[in-house]
């Protein structure tokens, strides 16, 4: 019996609560918005959001917290000596530093995080932190809840099918927001939260393979009632027929073999045999996804279709500003940004001269294109390791000798015009511009290239009176622009440091020829006897008589470094509060997160990795 009572319509369609089910025939739930409970599924909207709010508030909350307590011990120990940053050395309280240990800088089981799993030559991915896995477990979880939360004492059980498949279909509207904008660069809530783009690129992935899953089973929840349609009124199955001559329902199966063909080509393995075509085949799938979801939206009159619509204007919209501040930063009356590319030892020395200046920070990364080497835009993350106001001479094996020499290489944040990358040289495009470079007859080439950036450098090492700073290969190039920094402002008296410590480790001392001209600079600037310490590894020496230390302040040591013991003897002669932080191999990060893990308890260390798991 039909509801006698008028029935109140919401988007056109009239809601499942307002209509006894039990009459009607399974045909009538296939298509359309009936048996979707629609109350519920704004409620779903409004809570899912609300969460996602809340999470980023705890998280501002928290960063505020942070930045207010590393201002005020910036401010206090200017100028101060050992003892007077004593008391910033220890932990006013037991609940932060055991927060740290177990969750924030924890992996997820023992140790390992960033080191990649290995099957055979296959890649098959690293494990996300512990409390990133708490994050992604609860949101999987809370989405698990909503498409539980079903209407199961209707007398008419298609009609569950029918809620499921309305609830699984619109959190996967839902769920494609956020999906894209974790997935962004210019993503605003990096600088907002203090959170990289490389955490925010894990949760980009394990949203979408939530929103994969969730379009799957919206499928299958409409084939199950389309089935049992049929069999109702007796005939053989329509399903295939229903999609020839629907956009409805052949635009939503677009999308659905575009996220299952992104679930393949996304997976590790896939992405590190070939991570150019993988990136442009993504973003290709991508698009037809989204593509798909809107006009499924679009011609079923769906309640979330202004949702993709936002979703896709976002999604153009960063790139096309991508776009234009490459053409901005690189493009000049009549040129273009010229680069000159050096060949080295296993790796290039890249500098780009800038049509206009940058504003540079210390721990800064890019991304490089080489219009005339490759057609694709290489979306490798380089860190800046060096930028002047001038053109750099590489070739010249003299050093600054006076004050005003050295001042002109120091940096000059608001007109920086030349920067160095050094690009280690691996498969594709690092791989044809060494050749390239090694083939003319200086092993120099200079080409026209553009540079897109800068990213990240959100964190501050100003309120620290130790800093750690740990290194692995190329790794080196994110910290030199550190060691520098904190040199000047120590200088300058604008900072609290007073112990730098840069830790190396390098396979070969061809390594060194990388960043020769640079460490000479550093080297030479003042009170760097008083403030720094370099210690260099070479875990696999030609000959045990090339490691050779030949200063108190640079150390050379043959065999691998053991990042526990260096912190540990670090710690002891601290002052201040010390800060520790490392890129490199995954397996050397993770060595050095477990070190100072070690130490959390004892004493203010914070800790802070520069990682690119793409």
């Amino acid at each position: 019996m039909m509801d006698p009572k008028p029935a109140k319509h919401v988007h056109g369609l009239p809601p499942s609560s307002n209509y006894s089910l039990c009459s009607m025939a399974p045909g009538n739930f296939t298509h359309g918005l009936m048996g979707v409970n629609l109350q519920m599924d704004q409620n779903t909207t409004y809570t899912l959001w609300s969460t996602i709010i809340f999470v980023c508030l705890i998280i501002v909350l928290a960063r505020l917290v942070q930045g207010g307590v590393s201002l005020v011990r910036h401010l206090f120990n200017l100028n101060s000596d050992h003892r007077q940053q004593a008391y910033w050395a220890r932990n006013g309280s037991k609940a932060w530093p055991w927060l740290k240990k177990r969750l924030v800088y924890a992996p997820l089981f023992k140790k390992r995080h960033n080191r990649n799993f290995q099957m055979g030559r296959l890649n098959v991915g690293t494990l996300p932190s512990r409390f990133h896995t708490i994050l992604l477990a609860l949101y999987a979880v809370s989405n698990i809840v909503y498409c539980c939360f079903l209407n199961y004492n209707t007398c008419n059980k298609v009609a569950i099918l029918a809620e499921l498949r309305g609830r699984t279909g619109h959190l996967a509207f839902l769920n494609m927001m956020p999906l894209m904008i974790f997935g962004g660069r210019n993503n605003v809530l990096i600088p907002l939260l203090r959170v990289s783009f490389d955490t925010f690129n894990i949760f980009h992935r394990w949203i979408g393979r939530l929103v994969a899953v969730e379009a799957i089973a919206h499928t299958i929840a409409w084939m199950a009632v389309k089935e049992i349609a049929d069999r109702h009124v007796k005939q053989q199955s329509t399903m295939m027929l229903a999609f020839s001559d629907n956009p409805f329902l052949s635009w939503g199966l677009v999308s659905l073999m575009a996220m299952l063909l992104i679930l393949i080509q996304a997976s590790s393995a896939v992405r590190h045999l070939a991570y150019e075509t993988f990136l442009h085949l993504h973003q290709l799938l991508a698009f037809l996804a989204f593509l798909g979801a809107a006009i499924h939206g679009h011609t079923g009159s769906l309640p979330l279709t202004s949702y993709i619509y936002v979703t896709i204007a976002l999604w153009v919209l960063e790139r096309v500003v991508r776009w234009a501040m490459i053409a901005y930063r690189n493009i000049g009356l009549g040129s273009s940004t010229r680069v000159t590319v050096e060949a080295l030892p296993e790796a290039c020395r890249v500098t780009y001269r800038l049509k206009r200046p940058w504003q540079m920070r210390p721990g800064c990364h890019v991304y490089a294109h080489f219009p005339t080497l490759t057609w694709s835009l290489s979306s490798h993350p380089f860190s800046i390791a060096w930028y002047d106001t001038q053109p750099a001479t590489f070739n010249s094996e003299k050093a600054p000798t006076t004050t005003a020499d050295l001042a002109n290489t120091l940096p000059n944040r608001k007109d920086s015009t030349t920067i160095t990358l050094i690009m280690s040289r691996k498969s594709g495009m690092t791989a044809k511009l060494h050749a390239r470079a090694l083939a003319a007859p200086s092993n120099t080439i200079t080409i026209t290239g553009y540079i897109e950036g800068p990213y990240g450098g959100l964190e501050s090492l100003h309120s620290y009176g130790t800093v750690l700073l740990f290194a692995g290969g190329v790794g080196i190039t994110h910290q030199l622009s550190h060691v520098r920094d904190l040199l000047a402002s120590y200088e300058a008296s604008t900072s609290a440091v007073q112990k730098i410590i840069l830790i190396w480790s390098v396979r070969t001392q061809d390594a060194f020829d990388w960043v020769h001209p640079w460490m000479t600079e550093i080297l030479q600037m003042p009170h760097r006897r008083e403030v720094l310490k370099v210690l260099l590894f070479v875990t696999k020496p030609r000959h045990a008589g090339d490691v050779i230390s030949r200063s108190t302040q640079v150390k050379m040591f043959g065999g691998r470094c053991k990042p526990g013991k260096i912190v540990e003897e670090e710690f002891e002669k601290r002052t201040g509060a010390m800060a520790v932080t490392v890129c490199g191999p995954g397996a050397f990060a993770d060595e050095v997160r477990g070190a100072v893990r070690e130490r959390v308890e004892e004493g203010v260390v914070d800790f802070q990795e520069e990682s690119f798991s793409w």
